[in-house]
């Protein structure tokens, strides 16, 4: 009994945590989702009661079909080692496809995903943010043109608080967004008991009669009703953090029922006052609580915006780790949890990115087609990849995941398609993001491996390097040298420059590989491969999955069980400094070469990645003609 007393604790501990996580996109989608509806293309859709139970009916049911049964139901169910995302289900799709077509048409979808996560994560701050401050308006019409600075305020005191770390105030994050739900059903059953025929809408009935009836009008207005389910993407996002049943018990037990309440509320509130469509979420409230409102709104969309920065985070490292971005620094904000990570660039230029979404576009209504373009995308994508795991992972018969697979598209596209007519109208924001990032990845993409597969062609196998150095192998200096290469079956050029101006080999010699995984976590089993040389040389390759720490003279530790002890005082690291001169060729455009090679040289330092110690580390530099 007892026992069982911890477990329902536990389980109600993580649940209220997942609120403040996981459910901040798609919960503060109210203060927004109803009036962009009904002002969409100048007012196209008229408010009637026809058109008003079509709309709460297609909400109602978007939020089952998206969210219940695709992300909940099916979605969350491909967990990499417990880890979910773009980049956890991009690794997971391509582990067992062999095929180069194939893993190239994987890695193609996957780097377009993350692309719009990036997109998504400049678009969610500031369109949620400007929602909640749009409220002040209600308490002053003054206040107007305080919109934006307050906005641009908080967004960066938002990013400049990211280096502190969320510990410290995560454990509010949780009773806020429990207020917050609580907030949007009360309102909604406040609204509805004004005029509760609204409650028909749950029929599916009047949802098919709404996209029948006039369907030029609707799938034009399908392009707004997709800011209802923005945020269910952050549900298998954030997976690896609670696990798949708090988030399923706390969506279907409390924040479906008080986001279905609050929708309901609104059209109550509209059909009996069709003026109060400028804003129905505030106006919702009685007058007395408007300015508490507002303060609750503001702190929702923080905290909303706050998870999406910290997913951003998670997913470069991600990103990172899989070899799609250049190195950079990865601080850890707290000594407990892993999963708490701060990245400088990343924070600064995303910051940089939304404060300019919410200069161009002025209002959360001018933002609402950019977002839904981003969101849908993504959506398409998700299903794409979720395929290739149904039939290589999940070994599903190809009828079964077809068919499982094109309800999903059928219900992807039609919002991708209502969406992408409103290109013209901030949809273009996303796609011109996307389209920069996945260049800018592809590049480095291609880049690596091409300087990769040079540098293995000019280097020398390890057994002729071992024959033809007998002689200079026998006068060895003191200590243990450590040669970084990506490459574990060549010699380091490291090591030969080191031999060819220093003219020295210490008396043990570590080939040192460094390896990235398309899983989370590496195991023990799986983590060191180790292969001991001839006159002290030692082959080491390191494992690492991509969400691990890589503190390498920490995990080299490990060697001593095969029989390499390293002194941390007599150990000295040394890595390759190439400095590149582009070429001419076939294999990639002089001016992505050019690009590239930027890149390379922002990249982090290798020292500061793999936390070797700054006073141990020798960097040997070198040309390659590129």
């Amino acid at each position: 009994m007892k026992k069982s007393n911890r477990h329902n604790a536990g389980m109600f501990a993580l649940s209220v945590a997942a609120l403040g996580v996981v459910f901040g996109d798609i919960g503060t989608s109210p203060l927004y989702a109803i009036k962009e509806i009904f002002s969409i293309s100048n007012n196209i859709l008229e408010l009637n009661e026809a058109n008003l139970l079509g709309i709460l009916s297609l909400i109602f049911w978007s939020l089952i079909s998206v969210v219940s049964v695709k992300y909940i139901t099916f979605i969350m169910n491909a967990s990499n080692h417990g880890e979910g995302g773009i980049m956890a289900l991009l690794a997971l799709a391509i582990r067992k496809n062999k095929s180069k077509k194939n893993r190239f048409l994987i890695l193609s979808i996957g780097m377009l995903g993350a692309c719009m996560f990036y997109a998504d994560g400049m678009i969610t701050p500031a369109i949620s943010v400007m929602s909640a401050i749009e409220g002040i308006e209600f308490i002053t019409p003054a206040f107007h043109d305080f919109i934006i600075p307050i906005t641009l305020l908080i967004i960066f005191g938002l990013f400049w608080a990211q280096s502190k770390g969320t510990s410290a105030v995560g454990f509010l994050f949780g009773p806020v967004m429990l207020f917050w739900f609580l907030a949007l059903a009360c309102l909604g059953i406040y609204n509805i008991m004004q005029a509760p025929f609204v409650l028909h809408a749950l029929n599916p009935f009047y949802a098919y009669q709404f996209l029948t009836d006039e369907f030029s009008v609707a799938f034009v207005t399908l392009g707004a009703v997709v800011l209802v389910v923005t945020g269910a993407e952050s549900l298998y996002a954030d997976m690896g953090h609670f696990g798949r049943n708090p988030i399923k018990i706390t969506w279907f037990s409390f924040v479906f029922p008080s986001l279905t309440l609050n929708y309901f509320g609104q059209g109550a509130l509209i059909i009996n006052n069709p003026s109060f469509i400028k804003n129905p979420f505030y106006l919702m409230a009685p007058e007395w609580m408007i300015i508490p409102l507002v303060i609750l709104a503001t702190l929702a969309t923080i905290i909303a915006s706050q998870a999406c920065i910290t997913g951003a985070f998670s997913v470069s490292r991600q990103a990172l780790q899989l070899g799609f971005i250049p190195r950079m620094r990865v601080d850890h904000t707290s000594e407990n949890q892993e999963g708490q990570i701060y990245l400088p660039r990343v924070n600064w230029i995303l910051m940089i990115g939304v404060m300019a979404v919410v200069l161009i576009f002025q209002s959360s209504s001018a933002l609402a087609g950019a977002y839904g373009v981003a969101i849908t995308i993504d959506f398409v994508i998700t299903t794409i990849l979720a395929s290739f795991v149904f039939t290589q992972i999940w070994r599903w018969h190809w009828i079964k995941t077809l068919a499982v697979v094109m309800l999903f598209l059928i219900v992807d596209l039609i919002f991708f398609g209502a969406n992408i007519i409103k290109i013209f109208d901030g949809g273009w924001f996303p796609v011109l993001i996307g389209l920069i990032l996945i260049f800018l990845m592809s590049t480095w993409k291609k880049g690596r491996s091409l300087l990769f597969y040079k540098l293995k062609d000019e280097s020398m196998s390890i057994d002729v390097f071992l024959k033809s150095m007998k002689t200079q192998l026998k006068n060895r200096v003191k200590g243990t040298a450590v040669f970084l290469t990506p490459n574990p079956e060549g010699v380091p050029h490291s090591l030969l420059h080191n031999l060819k101006h220093n003219k020295i080999v210490h008396k043990n010699v570590v080939l040192l590989s460094i390896r990235f995984k398309n899983y989370p976590h590496a195991t023990n089993q799986n983590f060191i491969e180790f292969e001991k040389l001839p006159n002290n040389f030692f082959k080491v390759i390191l494992n690492y999955g991509f969400k691990d720490e890589t503190r390498v003279p920490r995990d080299l530790k490990r060697c001593e069980k095969y029989g390499l002890k390293l002194d941390p005082m007599d150990t000295s690291y040394f890595i390759g400094k190439e400095s590149l001169i582009p070429q001419p060729s076939s294999q990639m455009f002089f001016l992505r070469k050019k690009i590239f090679i930027t890149l390379f040289r922002s990249a982090e330092n290798i020292t500061n990645q793999f936390y070797l110690p700054a006073n141990r580390v020798v960097e040997l530099g070198s040309q390659v003609l590129f």
